[in-house]
């Protein structure tokens, strides 16, 4: 018997469109969501502080960029000869601080910018573990390598997951009152935590994202985890690490979010923009011959006209 996932959804002048733009905040399961809306060109914007795993990460980021807190020196310190924060992820550290606190301030006005103006947002939470700074005694989104013994780790509990998560949605809708919520569990598993540890978290993140949902229409639940765990649920579905979904996997759950959250009207747009990427990856035997330059003029055609309707767009 083939088990199917029962999606939630939305009226059809809710969905993603050419004209949405799509804001996705959370787990390493954000960037396989948004590759996806990148290569087929919708306006999106996915973790400018990098991947944040747990929601009062997420939260604390949100609330910092609607009140302008911008970054300071106190916020940011120096470790294995590079500056980090604690409140983002290590792909933003490096050597040089003022160009450190440059970056995490411009990432912050970029994510207010979409919390201000984004159609749809979409929080992919990773873990309900936590790690708290024991100097500081406050919670990090991201130890970057230091010694284990200076943190204490710590499992929010459903109620902090809930309160954390609708914290954050009430933020956002008392600047963007017309946006969409998406809420999604990363199906990537944190065994590092051990088994039944990660089960522990997931659950609490799942029962934390569903008490949610009954504040209010704007507020909806993709199960990007439970597509894994009971469509998907067999080795061939993840890559080597035998924790991250695949390749395959990835298409199939973004078929799923397609049936669900993609307007229909932008399946002949996909198709459109598919065919001018793959053309774009073309690596041609003789890029001097005719036939390929007669091919590259047919493809930057055809990229006008997309643009001359979607002046947005980039390839």
């Amino acid at each position: 018997m083939k088990l199917q996932t029962q999606l939630t959804v939305p009226q059809e002048n809710n969905q993603i469109d050419y004209s949405s733009e799509v804001l996705l905040v959370g787990s390493c399961f954000v960037e396989n969501i948004g590759e996806k809306l990148e290569y087929y060109k919708f306006q999106n914007l996915q973790n400018p502080f990098g991947i944040i795993f747990h929601p009062l990460a997420v939260e604390r980021l949100v609330f910092r960029a609607i009140n302008d807190s911008e970054f300071k020196e106190e916020d940011i310190f120096f470790h294995n000869e590079q500056w980090h924060c604690f409140e983002v992820h290590s792909v933003l550290s490096t050597s040089d601080k003022a160009v450190f606190l440059n970056s995490l301030n411009t990432s912050l006005v970029q994510l207010k910018k979409y919390l201000l103006s984004a159609s749809h947002i979409v929080f992919t939470y990773g873990t309900a573990w936590v790690y708290r700074n024991i100097e500081s005694n406050e919670l990090v989104a991201n130890c970057h390598k230091i010694p284990q013994q200076q943190f204490k780790k710590e499992l929010l509990s459903v109620d902090a997951v809930t309160k954390s998560i609708g914290n954050t949605i009430e933020a956002i809708k008392s600047i963007n009152p017309a946006t969409t919520f998406i809420l999604t569990v990363s199906p990537v598993r944190h065994l590092k935590d051990g088994f039944v540890q990660n089960s522990q978290s997931k659950a609490h993140l799942i029962a934390g994202s569903h008490q949610v949902l009954g504040s209010g229409e704007c507020v909806h639940y993709f199960p990007s985890y439970e597509i894994v765990m009971d469509e998907l649920r067999d080795y061939r579905f993840y890559s080597e690490d035998m924790l991250h979904p695949n390749k395959t996997a990835i298409a199939i759950i973004w078929e799923r979010f397609k049936e669900a959250w993609i307007a229909s009207e932008t399946n002949e747009f996909q198709k459109e923009i598919g065919a001018i990427q793959a053309g774009l990856q073309h690596r041609p035997f003789n890029p001097e011959s005719e036939a390929h330059q007669g091919f590259m003029a047919s493809l930057q055609q055809k990229i006008q006209t997309l643009q001359n309707k979607f002046p947005y767009l980039k390839f």
